[in-house]
This record gives structure tokens, sequence and C-alpha cells, in this order.
């Protein structure tokens, strides 16, 4: 056969495929908001996604922060082009369910994809932050952490604390922070996310409220609940350190996590899931513990609650779409997928079946405080400690940033503080209140 012959034979067979057409991937676009390490992750998985198929295709786009992608997303969903997949951070999770013509609940997604879903594979105290009064699941549990101390062993060493003892109460955060600083550390102690971690999950780890209506769950009516005397007497400890050199405030949302990570500050109250960031780049041997309490308060300490965020399904998408989220997030949940997610990032398992595994491959006995994010979301919930759903939980957040920045600076007192607090997130949450029909 001539080459010329092989050559018209060869173009005649490429015609023929391509007059069939082929097989098109559904592209399914993904808004997060991790970066650096936990950027890495979310792109694996992606990656890992796409090659066990191949219908469809997980697109990952970082869109910053939590609140940029949200406003991005809000602003995209007006104009016609919302993402199909949104990264939701937990204080927008009310916002959401109150957008009800914005989102597909994760059920429907997951039941017309055809995937096998059930909401008590998930762990009770995630799951049951993202479900509707009516029991429907409306986002997929994904990146769910809670508030831990983390500390470094080699400062606590070489200032004659016992690196295996870390502090569990506050008076003990307090006395540590002043062995650090005689012992020449600039940071003794600092903490990220001061909402989430001093009036948050400080109020449900002593059992007492943080809003009124059992935080949120019980309807609109919400008000703030943190003028207490326990709530100022906290503040004011924390306003003492400060002024003593043992606290030092390092910014808003998650600033201080580099000045953990990169040795500076000695001890940090934050996410579980700093703990991939610790382990991939600290210089030194770190350890997890609970969040400090005070041990003379009543039911404390009680349980911790969520962070993290929640992917938000959105709505007016194609069936296939749906199909092909319905089976990333069946992926996501997989024991294996769900268990080598925890370990890497230090984020909570989202299932059972993923925790169960995790122990049983002798993972926390190798890997000391891993477990403690997991012991302290699991402990029984009680209405005053079940978790935090407000409506502009954002702009309440913004606000407690603003008044505890003038507390550390002494320029404001604690009384005036809390007052504030109370006052201006009242305001949104009437706001709140009356944009959504309560």
């Amino acid at each position: 056969m001539t080459s010329v012959r092989r050559y018209h034979l060869a173009a005649a067979a490429c015609a023929a495929f391509l007059a069939f057409p082929a097989h098109a991937t559904t592209e399914i676009q993904w808004w997060h908001s991790m970066g650096g390490a936990l950027g890495e992750w979310v792109n694996d998985l992606a990656k890992e996604f796409n090659a066990s198929q191949t219908e469809y295709k997980v697109v990952p786009t970082f869109k910053g922060s939590y609140d940029e992608s949200m406003t991005a997303a809000i602003a995209a969903f007006r104009a016609g082009n919302a993402p199909d997949i949104l990264q939701v951070f937990e204080v927008g999770t009310a916002t959401m369910m109150a957008s009800k013509g914005a989102i597909k609940p994760v059920a429907e997604v997951m039941k017309m994809a055809g995937a096998s879903f059930d909401p008590k594979a998930y762990v009770p105290a995630v799951a049951g932050y993202y479900t509707a009064p009516n029991g429907q699941m409306l986002s997929f549990p994904f990146n769910s952490s809670t508030t831990v101390f983390h500390y470094n062993k080699d400062a606590f060493k070489a200032a004659g604390l016992d690196p295996d003892k870390p502090p569990k109460t506050w008076p003990e955060v307090a006395a540590a922070a002043a062995k650090l600083k005689t012992a020449g550390h600039k940071c003794p102690f600092t903490t990220s996310w001061i909402s989430w971690t001093q009036l948050e999950s400080f109020s449900t780890w002593h059992n007492v409220l943080f809003a009124t209506q059992n935080n949120g769950f019980g309807g609109l009516g919400a008000r703030m609940a943190v003028n207490t005397p326990l709530h100022e007497r906290h503040l004011q400890n924390l306003a003492n350190m400060a002024q003593q050199g043992l606290f030092v405030y390092k910014g808003r949302n998650n600033a201080a996590d580099a000045t953990f990570v990169s040795g500076e500050c000695a001890m940090i109250t934050g996410s579980s899931g700093l703990y991939g960031n610790v382990k991939r780049n600290a210089k030194f041997a770190a350890g997890i513990s609970t969040l400090p309490y005070y041990p003379d308060v009543p039911g404390a300490p009680q349980n911790t609650v969520i962070g993290g965020a929640s992917l938000w399904v959105m709505n007016g998408k194609k069936p296939e779409v749906y199909k092909g989220v319905g089976q990333f997030f069946a992926y996501l949940s997989k024991p294996e997928v769900a268990a080598a997610s925890h370990q890497r990032t230090g984020y909570l398992p989202v299932t059972i079946a993923a925790y169960e595994l995790t122990e049983k491959s002798g993972y926390y006995k190798q890997n000391p405080g891993t477990d403690v994010a997991v012991q302290q979301m699991i402990r029984k919930t009680t209405d005053k400690s079940r978790g935090i759903r407000l409506g502009n939980f954002v702009q309440i957040r913004t606000i407690i940033d603003e008044e505890t920045e003038g507390l550390w600076s002494g320029k404001k007192t604690v009384k005036e503080v809390l007052g504030n607090i109370t006052k201006r997130g009242n305001e949104q949450l009437e706001r709140f209140q009356k944009a959504n029909g309560g």
C-alpha cells in the first residue's frame, strides 16, 4: 500500500470518528477559600475525583477569603453566572438558609445523582448544624473544624514548662504565659478568630448562651446574650494579659496563625484546621490540647462549636451538573477519602466511618492530640451548646472585632465593649429578622 493511499485511509477514518460526537465532559465550577497547603488539598481532591471517572470534571477556583468568596457568589448569582458549588463558612449558614431561591438542598442533589445519602452517616454535631428545622440537610459538610489550643513544645521546654502538660484552664494559660515571657518570649499567647474562640466557643464550652433563642436555632427573634458577668470576667482577664504582654493581639480572622507557625507566638487558640499548616511548615515540636476553661463554672467544659465551612449547591443548573455534584459529594464521603482529608488537614472527619477508620489505623496514637477536635465535638450537646446560627453573623463578628480591638489597646472598658457588642449586634439581628419576614 502506498503512503498516499495510507494517508487517505487515515484521513477518512479520522473524519468518520469526528462525525460522531465525543462524549462531552460536564464541567463543575467550584469556588472556594482555601489557600496555601489547604488549597493544594482542594486541588488534589478535584484531581483525584476527575481521574476516578470520565463524565465529570470538577474545576476548583480560589476566590479569596470566606467573606470575599461569599460576596462574589452573591453578585454572580444575581448576574446569572453563579458557580455550581460554593464553599461558605459556618457564619454564613443562616444567610444561605434564608436564600431559598439561590440554593438547591444537598439531599435533593444526592437524590438526583442516584447517590446513596444518609445524614446519619455524618458526625451528628456537624450534620445537625447544616440541617433545616424540617430535618432536611441543606449543605454538604466539607471542612468542619472546631476551636482548639495549639502550643509550642520546644518553647515550653525552654521556659521550664512540661511539654506534655499543656494548660487546661485559663488561670493555667496565664501562668504558662508568664513563664514564657520571663524566658524571653515576646508573644507568649495569641488567638485567631476572636469572636469564634473567645465568645462563641467560649460560651458553648461553658454551657452558657451566646445569643437567645438557643443561639438562633429557635428562630429569627434571637438577640445577643454576651453581656454577663462570666463574659465580662473572661474579657477582663484577656485585657489584663494584654497589658502585661502575656497576650498579644495579632489581627482579625486567622492572621495570628502565621505567628504561631513561625514560632513567634508560643500558644494560640484557633482552628483545628491549623494542624496541616503546622505539621508541614513549623520548625518545632507542636502539641494540641482542648480549649481552656474556668474550672469553677458549673457545666464546664461542655462542647465547642463548629467552624470551617460547608459546600452549598447553587440553584438553576442543568440536571447533568447536579448529577456530577452528587457524584463528587459521594466521592468525598467515602470513608478512605474522608479519613485521608481529616488526617492531612486537622479538620474533623465528616463521617463516623472516617473517624472509625482513622482510629483503627492507629493514627491518633501515632499523632497525639489529633483527636482533640473530634472529642470536643462529639460530646453530648445541650440547647445552649448545639451551635450558633445567626443572621448577619458576618457583620456581628466584624462588630466584635472592632469593639474588642478597643479593649486590647486600652481605649475601652470591658463594660463598654460588651454593651456595644450587644447594642450593635442586636441591630444586625433585627435587620435580618425584618428582611426575612420574622
